[in-house]
């Protein structure tokens, strides 16, 4: 049984309890208002934009764009205007050395690598014209060994005659003809010709001279390496000093090219159009470049695109190359600035035309303003 007092603290604090839930009513307690308020915004958190507005694609492909977010998404545009434009063709190429600043280093016998005066040579290692880089020492055979040995003795023993009937008819310089006696100096002389050329050829050293000033770009030698005749040991090029070789499949084009470039590492390098060949090699002609830029690192072998300028021109207008991004179709589109805070999407047709532009053949008129800066941005909202 509750007492009387006990009865009337219970019931108070149940009319407490009801008064609290009536207050509250169906409010969600879930989520704080300020997490819904945040939630609720129609920002695109991709951007990092907090705005009460952001951007948003329209029914019809186009996108609304608060200028806020066009600065966040730096948002670039320029006015076009057609044009008169060199075509080009893309080439597939590769870096090669110069062949007037570059060299190979082939050793003419059979032998065995000694150091040069400065030790061998390493990848990396700049040499002048001429520096003796290693020594080849002949090998032969003890039967070849020992037939010269015995042909030096022999020789020795046609000085030692020799000597002395020269020595002899000086000494009766008079009393026989001139000619015998100076017939007998030509032989001494001669016979002491054959000895060291023999003694060379037994003792001396092959020289392995760097044939241009450059930097050893491969190496194949350690010390007391045997190595056959024609044998490659090292390779030298100039950085400085590059070409680049490309195959071109239309022959029309040996006469047409005036200048072309390629895109390596985010930088443009131009390319100076040297020749071509008149040789099929691999069913296309062969077309050399020599680089005009010292700057921009190459490596032997290395594969570029090669984008050449032809003496044919096309009117259209050119663009950079990260204004093109492609739509959910995978048509390429360009970005249109329609108007205020609108962006429109033109599918286009283009060509490239050089390393980082392409030419616009339609799709784009002039006087449109194309985003040239922050377009792949803009393909992706939503």
């Amino acid at each position: 049984m509750i007492s009387r007092p006990l009865a009337a603290l219970f019931a108070a604090a149940i009319a407490v309890a009801a008064a609290s839930v009536a207050a509250h009513g169906d409010e969600d307690h879930a989520q704080p208002a300020a997490a819904r308020a945040v939630a609720d915004k129609t920002t695109s958190a991709a951007f990092g934009i907090d705005d009460a507005v952001g951007a948003r694609r329209e029914a019809d492909g186009s996108l609304f764009v608060p200028k806020p977010v066009q600065y966040r998404l730096g948002v670039r545009t320029r006015r076009m205007k057609a044009d008169e434009l060199a075509v080009t063709v893309q080439l597939s190429g590769k870096v090669v050395a110069d062949p007037n600043a570059g060299g190979r280093v082939q050793t003419s016998q059979a032998g065995r690598i000694e150091a040069g005066p400065r030790g061998l040579p390493v990848l990396g290692q700049r040499v002048n014209k001429g520096d003796v880089l290693a020594w080849v020492q002949p090998t032969i055979g003890n039967i070849e060994r020992g037939t010269q040995q015995a042909e030096l003795a022999a020789l020795d023993a046609q000085v030692e005659i020799a000597k002395s009937r020269a020595a002899r008819y000086e000494q009766l310089e008079g009393a026989i003809p001139r000619k015998d006696v100076e017939a007998a100096q030509v032989e001494l002389k001669s016979l002491r010709a054959r000895r060291a050329a023999v003694v060379t050829g037994l003792q001396s050293r092959e020289p392995l001279r760097a044939p241009v000033s450059g930097v050893v770009s491969a190496t194949a030698t350690v010390a007391g390496q045997l190595v056959e005749s024609r044998e490659v040991l090292f390779d030298i090029v100039d950085p400085a000093r590059l070409a680049v070789e490309a195959l071109a499949y239309d022959p029309a084009l040996v006469d047409g090219v005036e200048e072309a470039s390629a895109a390596v590492a985010g930088r443009t390098l131009a390319l100076q159009f040297v020749g071509a060949g008149r040789e099929l090699r691999g069913q296309a002609l062969p077309l050399l470049f020599r680089a005009q830029s010292a700057e921009v690192p190459l490596a032997i072998g290395q594969p570029l695109q090669v984008i050449a300028r032809t003496r044919a021109t096309v009117t259209g207008i050119a663009v950079p190359q990260q204004a093109l991004v492609r739509n959910r179709a995978g048509e390429i589109v360009v970005w249109v600035h329609s108007g205020p805070e609108r962006f429109s999407p033109r599918r286009v047709e283009s060509r490239q035309l050089d390393a980082h532009t392409v030419v616009v053949t339609s799709g784009v008129e002039t006087g449109d303003r194309v985003v040239v800066s922050g377009a792949s941005l803009l393909a992706q909202v939503r």
